[in-house]
């Protein structure tokens, strides 16, 4: 049975045209006789490109044509030089979906090294997926408990029930992170302290509304109201229920982690109904400029974690290209707004250069796995290492945390907006650009 075609292509004119942005050469892709003998490092990428999650891979096409210009199609690993091949798939924002292209990758395409990006719909499935066939597979942009605890087969019995995997591994922030960030933003703004809760009955959505792991017990000791009123359906086109329940506990604040159309529903609902907090910092839905652009002027100071930005202070291991060279790359190459992924993807990209640089021995997933676990890489999002650094003992050897800041949309002119860094207490490296101010 032959392999299917990948789902996106990049063609040679688009290559050209995102290298000339990073100002990389890309090419022209002819192997020397004795390369050409040798089998290609295959790497399986997987992420959501179509769907409501879309807006996480808008950037997929510049990265992978950057990473092929830079790469010129080969890496050194030890004295011999070999090819590399990135095999793509679509998730289509479908769990099932996410699992089935991450098995054809493994028995179809032969992966050695499987990536995979953006919210647990897509990063819990195909990790499950390669945990199971055993291929080494790192992943991101999923707050680490969304795809830690997610993964367990009975997550309520507690960190005792929890165990670490063996083939797969993932880098990226945590609940206590997001939460420490909301809440100091939160704390720049006078209010009630009364908070309704936006939680879906999604990957996301069940972690961050844990009353053990998520956002319940700690606003609970920061002495916060929360008004939870219960799981809703991915896609929804009714809030009334939160709404009326929001506008019963007189909640100036409002938080959750919500589809970006989910979100666009919600807002827009409750204008009309005249509910209208003093701070909203919702997670995944207004992360990205046109998801916050589609609200026109009702955008203004809509707040969100930041994991990613030209004002990080990092560099790509690959090129030595900073964030801000990065960022302003993409935005020459697509003339679109630079979007917070663009810099974990491509870190997903330095990794697996660093991994098989590290691993001479071919076809052999445990050893690939012992890469993984000795990393030690600066990279355009921070320093990686799976060193156990500030996690519980039951995560720290699968994760590796990231720096975390938080700020709000700021309307610049038109329905355009800046997304200013308003707090940084967490990671003060990465500058502040302004205060908190309430939605007026």
């Amino acid at each position: 049975m032959k392999s299917r075609k990948p789902d996106r292509a990049i063609d040679r004119r688009t290559l050209l045209k995102y290298s000339a942005a990073g100002g990389a050469v890309l090419a022209t892709g002819v192997q020397a006789p004795a390369i050409a003998q040798q089998r290609a490092i295959k790497l399986g990428y997987v992420s959501p490109q179509t769907g409501p999650l879309a807006a996480f891979a808008e950037a997929d096409n510049f990265i992978l044509g950057n990473f092929k210009a830079i790469t010129k199609g080969r890496i050194t690993v030890g004295n011999a030089t070999l090819p590399v091949e990135v095999v793509v798939r679509d998730s289509q924002s479908d769990p099932n979906r996410a699992a089935a292209v991450a098995k054809d990758l493994i028995v179809q395409d032969k992966v050695d090294l499987m990536l995979v990006a953006s919210t647990p719909e897509t990063t819990n499935p195909v990790s499950t997926q390669c945990e199971i066939e055993e291929v080494p597979c790192i992943s991101s942009v999923a707050p680490w408990q969304s795809w830690f605890i997610g993964r367990q087969a009975n997550p309520a019995g507690g960190p005792p029930a929890w165990k670490g995997f063996n083939y797969t591994y993932h880098f990226f922030w945590g609940l206590e992170d997001v939460i420490a960030v909301y809440t100091t933003m939160w704390g720049q703004v006078p209010t009630n302290k009364s908070v309704g809760g936006l939680f879906p009955n999604d990957g996301d959505g069940n972690a961050w509304g844990d009353k053990v792991v998520g956002f319940p017990p700690v606003l609970a000791k920061l002495g916060y109201r929360l008004t939870d009123p219960g799981r809703y359906q991915d896609l929804t086109d009714d809030f009334s229920a939160q709404l009326s329940a929001f506008k019963s506990a007189n909640c100036e604040v409002i938080t959750g982690v919500m589809l970006p159309p989910d979100f666009t529903t919600f807002w827009k609902q409750a204008l009309q109904q005249g509910f209208k907090p003093k701070v909203a910092s919702i997670g995944k839905a207004i992360l990205f400029p046109s998801s916050v652009e589609a609200l026109g002027k009702d955008g203004n100071n809509l707040s969100s974690e930041i994991w990613w930005s030209p004002q990080h202070p990092f560099k790509s291991s690959l090129n030595g290209m900073t964030a801000h060279a990065l960022a302003g790359a993409y935005e020459t190459a697509t003339n679109k707004q630079w979007t917070q992924p663009i810099g974990f993807v491509h870190a997903l990209f330095e990794l697996a250069v660093d991994v098989m640089k590290r691993t001479p021995q071919r076809g052999d997933p445990d050893a690939i796995v012992n890469a993984i676990r000795e990393t030690n890489l600066d990279t355009v999002v921070g320093h990686l290492q799976w060193n156990g650094a500030n996690l519980p003992p039951f995560a720290a050897k699968n994760v590796a945390k990231t720096p975390l800041v938080g700020g709000q949309w700021r309307l610049k002119g038109g329905n355009k907006y800046d997304l200013v860094i308003t707090e940084n207490r967490t990671f003060p490296a990465i500058p502040v650009g302004g205060k908190m101010e309430p939605i007026a």
